[in-house]
């Protein structure tokens, strides 16, 4: 018997996130799922729609054979053949499972960055993210509720209705974060262990409300590129190639991350910062505001949403709301400034618009409620 609640999520990817229509390309990319039935069902409600799908089948134990083995010719060819693909997509809709999050762990440093070089930059920075209508989303497994401290049960009703939420409504309120920080120059953050200030001067400001993420809840712009100054203390742990990153500091002069250490491997969180002369910049500044997530459970695309924290963003720029910076690394990394996480404030040209996770303006109060 189908599960009223996959369909839903399908419908909600198909129909909002994707606006498939007739002779639409979609590719269907799903990893490690625990079973079919949601891409089952996204075939069919494309198809519905006269859409064509398209499928790719993953496994990370395969992609963990392919990274530690491959040279740099196989992976340009995997590049090349991918990226080929993606072009001739309208739409693209990744899923993204996990029997075990640390499977990537042991693949080396140097395999990684070339597989983002060759395989990741050209199919999805270059293609994907610019040119289709794309949206990305976790699939709830047993580890995944391991890291929110969760039953199964428990996580995956959880997890349904936060990727369900009324996204018209939650548009509806992003309004006028929007509004504000489109007329904004000078932000500054201040908490624990962060004092930061940079401008946002004439950069787009993009409200995600279901059409890129799932489950969505944010308001993101970017930094002038070189305007950064001051320093940062991230209180989420962040988990990013196979290795969970917690305790990590950045120092900023006029943009560039001089100075970054972290708990428990700096060498690693180094080495990813050096790919690349744009992975010392940031691509991405964004205020988190689905009050239905509280807490980080080592997804980015759940810790990012959390309701009073913000990501700040080493690495490549959106093209909507682009400021020029250019890197194979998009890291989201996030700071949670609720009470329980230490607070904080964050101002725009010198007036307090949120504090310890709350919206203080009248007009950004209901971004504090849960939609």
């Amino acid at each position: 018997m189908q599960d009223p609640r996959i369909d839903a999520l399908a419908r909600v990817l198909v129909e909002h996130s994707c606006q498939l229509g007739k002779g639409d390309r979609v590719l269907i990319e799903a990893f490690d799922l625990p079973d079919e039935a949601l891409v089952c069902q996204l075939v069919r409600r494309a198809a519905e729609r006269g859409a064509v799908p398209l499928v790719s089948w993953k496994n990370n134990r395969i992609l963990r054979a392919l990274y530690q083995s491959s040279t740099r010719e196989g992976l340009e060819q995997i590049g090349r053949l991918e990226r080929q693909q993606m072009e001739e997509m309208d739409a693209y809709i990744g899923i993204r499972g996990a029997a075990n999050t640390s499977e990537l762990s042991d693949v080396s440093d140097e395999q990684h960055e070339l597989v983002r070089e060759c395989w990741w930059k050209p199919v999805h920075i270059d293609v994907r993210v610019p040119k289709t209508r794309w949206v990305v989303l976790r699939y709830p497994t047993p580890s995944m509720a391991q890291s929110a401290r969760m039953s199964t049960e428990a996580f995956e009703e959880f997890y349904f209705n936060v990727c369900t939420a009324d996204y018209a409504e939650m548009a509806r309120r992003q309004e006028p974060l929007k509004q504000r920080m489109e007329q904004t120059d000078r932000v500054k953050i201040v908490g624990p262990g962060t004092e930061l200030e940079f401008s946002i001067r004439d950069i787009p400001v993009i409200p995600c409300n279901g059409s890129r993420n799932i489950p969505d809840g944010e308001v993101f712009t970017a930094p002038v590129r070189d305007s950064m100054n001051g320093h940062l203390t991230y209180n989420t742990p962040s988990l990013y190639q196979g290795t969970v990153f917690d305790g990590i500091r950045f120092e900023f002069e006029n943009g560039k991350i001089v100075n970054a250490t972290c708990s428990n491997a700096p060498e690693k969180l180094n080495a990813i910062l050096d790919s690349d002369e744009g992975a010392r910049y940031i691509g991405e500044w964004s205020l988190g505001c689905n009050n239905h997530i509280r807490q980080p459970m080592l997804d980015t695309l759940f810790d990012e949403k959390i309701g009073g924290s913000f990501h700040l963003t080493p690495g490549n720029a959106y093209d909507t709301a682009d400021n020029g910076n250019r890197s194979q690394v998009h890291w989201d990394l996030v700071c949670i400034q609720t009470p329980e996480f230490g607070g904080g404030e964050i101002w725009f040209d010198g007036e307090l618009v949120r504090k310890d996770g709350q919206f203080l303006p009248e007009d950004l109060k209901p971004l504090n409620e849960v939609i």
